[in-house]
């Protein structure tokens, strides 16, 4: 499985309703919303990284109010 962080940016006052409809996304293993220059962290998991990219760019991305997202593979070190 590959595992990714997604990093949410929000529009002002939205990262409650982004939150609650990533949640409902499959593949989405945890949401959390947070301080900070991002509102909204994802953990998502995927059998590839061609299925992540769906995911990201399909599900997540698609999602009303999200201004930006950066992704962030997990690596075995």
């Amino acid at each position: 499985m590959v595992h990714a962080y997604i990093l949410i940016q929000t529009e002002v006052g939205r990262a409650r309703d982004v939150a609650a409809e990533i949640e409902k996304i499959p593949g989405v293993v945890r949401v959390d919303a947070v301080t900070g220059p991002y509102d909204v962290v994802v953990l998502t998991e995927s059998p590839n990284v061609d299925e992540l990219g769906r995911l990201i760019i399909s599900k997540v991305q698609a999602v009303p109010g999200i201004t930006r997202t950066l992704t962030c593979s997990v690596v075995k070190l």
